[in-house]
């Protein structure tokens, strides 16, 4: 009987071993990618309902559209814009990417992945540290 070659072996028999136990998913730069790219799209959809309501309430309520506004001028919620920025930053250089996969090749979708998040990094250094500094010099 012939010894089975890596050509004839099935699929599931090629990546079993490869595979972690249970999961569909390797962990790699392309699983992440998409996995921060719909949580950062989700949380930024869920701030702009929020700032359409807060916004809309200066038709109903001037009094309670300025309560809603000196709630936001806290400490905490200056933490939040930190995060908002690092969403909304981290989802357009991804997307970005996105574009460049499907108009260039998928050849170099790791090393853009890369890229994207230095990019973010010195986008968030550049940015945090400034903003921080006013919401707690206040």
């Amino acid at each position: 009987m012939p010894q089975k070659t890596a050509g004839t072996l099935s699929y599931q028999q090629r990546t079993t071993s490869r595979r972690p136990a249970g999961t569909l998913y390797r962990g790699r730069e392309g699983m992440w990618s998409w996995v921060l790219h719909r949580i950062t799209g989700v949380a930024i959809f869920f701030f702009l309902l929020v700032h359409i309501l807060d916004t809309a309430l200066v038709r109903v309520s001037p009094e309670a559209y300025n309560a809603v506004i000196s709630t936001y001028q806290t400490p905490l919620m200056g933490l939040g814009e930190v995060a908002l920025v690092a969403a909304i930053v981290f989802h357009a250089f991804n997307g970005l990417r996105i574009i460049l996969i499907d108009f260039w090749t998928p050849k170099y979708h790791r090393a853009m992945f890369y890229v994207v998040i230095a990019l973010w990094v010195i986008t968030m250094l550049a940015f945090a540290p400034r903003h921080l500094i006013n919401v707690f010099s206040h």
